[in-house]
């Protein structure tokens, strides 16, 4: 066994924000080394993703709810989230072994006792283990799952710079979309959907309606719709529906990012005439109920990566002293891509 720390940092909730967090509202924190339990096995964190949804755990007025999957925190309480992580000692039978890189939801402190049985092995595969903490697989069981690609379709990807959609743009192209359109926060941002991603097209928030910008780079209409953002984003992609389309919903960062709340409502008016007329399917779907197709889409992502077919966007933010600011610039849409903090 390698030689431990005799202590260990990580983030804890300092004050439940009323709004947007910022880096006032958590701490960095040394704490004694965590104790390993039957069934646990002890991790030392290499690299944690950061992620919008957090909102949802740590917003004044957050309270479990049945179907959310993010518990709520209370203050004090250590922050958590998706990290890939190198088994330090694991219990007998469990599978795993020191030097094992697992994924686990015990992020944002440099060593967790995690239970073996929330631990998922990695196998060699990808030409960089950081890339399974993107959120490609999440996109691929979406476009292959919860809907499917037709050869030809016109896809429109809500929050197309996102952890999600800058990968979703890619799969669709690769499973025969004939045009693939993106939506993000700012005109430099589209730029780089279409030069750096392949997106066909980009719309943004700005001086004009999305509805307005999504007919004129779809003036066919939209076949398939996975929104990852709902509110404005929602209404327009159904105002710009063809008859038959299929709308999945996968997020909702409209309410997730609202200046308000607690980030677990996304309401929003849809034309209930415009769904019948154009006889449009809209399915909520969560990847979680696919699981199997990670190791499937873990296959195809090493040979698209391998290839040049596919790019993994991301940022590595160095330090678990920064992540505190860069969940703060994730909420403010300064990334394109996944935001990770490597230990």
């Amino acid at each position: 066994m390698p030689v431990l720390p005799g202590s260990n940092r990580e983030i804890r909730l300092l004050r439940r924000p009323a709004g947007l967090p910022t880096r006032e509202n958590f701490e960095l924190v040394t704490t004694p080394l965590p104790v390993t339990k039957d069934g646990e096995a002890l991790i030392r964190n290499r690299w944690f993703l950061l992620s919008a949804s957090l909102r949802m755990m740590i917003a004044q007025g957050a309270e479990d709810v049945k179907g959310v999957p993010f518990p709520a925190l209370r203050e004090g309480d250590t922050l958590g989230g998706e990290a890939l992580g190198e088994v330090v000692s694991a219990p007998a039978g469990s599978g795993l072994a020191p030097g094992d890189l697992v994924l686990h939801f015990q992020g944002w402190r440099e060593y967790a006792a995690v239970p073996a049985a929330q631990c998922r092995k990695i196998h060699e595969g990808l030409p960089d283990p950081v890339a399974h903490l993107g959120h490609g697989w999440t996109a691929y069981a979406a476009l292959t799952r919860g809907v499917q690609i037709r050869p030809g379709d016109t896809v429109f990807v809500s929050s197309g710079a996102s952890a999600i959609g800058s990968m979703a743009g890619q799969i669709a192209r690769l499973l025969g979309a004939g045009r693939v359109i993106g939506s993000t926060s700012s005109r430099e941002k589209a730029a780089r959907l279409v030069s750096e991603l392949g997106y066909d097209a980009a719309v943004y928030r700005g001086a004009r309606s999305i509805a307005e910008q999504l007919a004129e780079a779809a003036p066919e209409g939209l076949d398939v719709f996975l929104d990852n953002v709902g509110g404005e984003q929602l209404q327009a992609g159904i105002a710009n529906a063809r008859e038959g389309a299929r709308v999945l919903i996968v997020g909702s960062l409209s309410g997730q990012l609202a200046s308000h709340g607690a980030g677990r409502t996304s309401p929003v008016e849809l034309d209930s005439i415009q769904l019948l007329l154009k006889r449009i399917t809209i399915r909520g779907y969560s990847a979680d109920d696919d699981a199997d197709v990670q190791a499937e889409w873990t296959r195809r992502f090493s040979d698209w990566l391998r290839s040049g077919a596919i790019r993994f966007p991301h940022a590595i933010i160095a330090g678990l002293d920064r992540a505190p600011e860069a969940l703060e610039q994730v909420m403010r849409g300064d990334y394109l891509g996944a935001a990770i903090v490597k230990l």
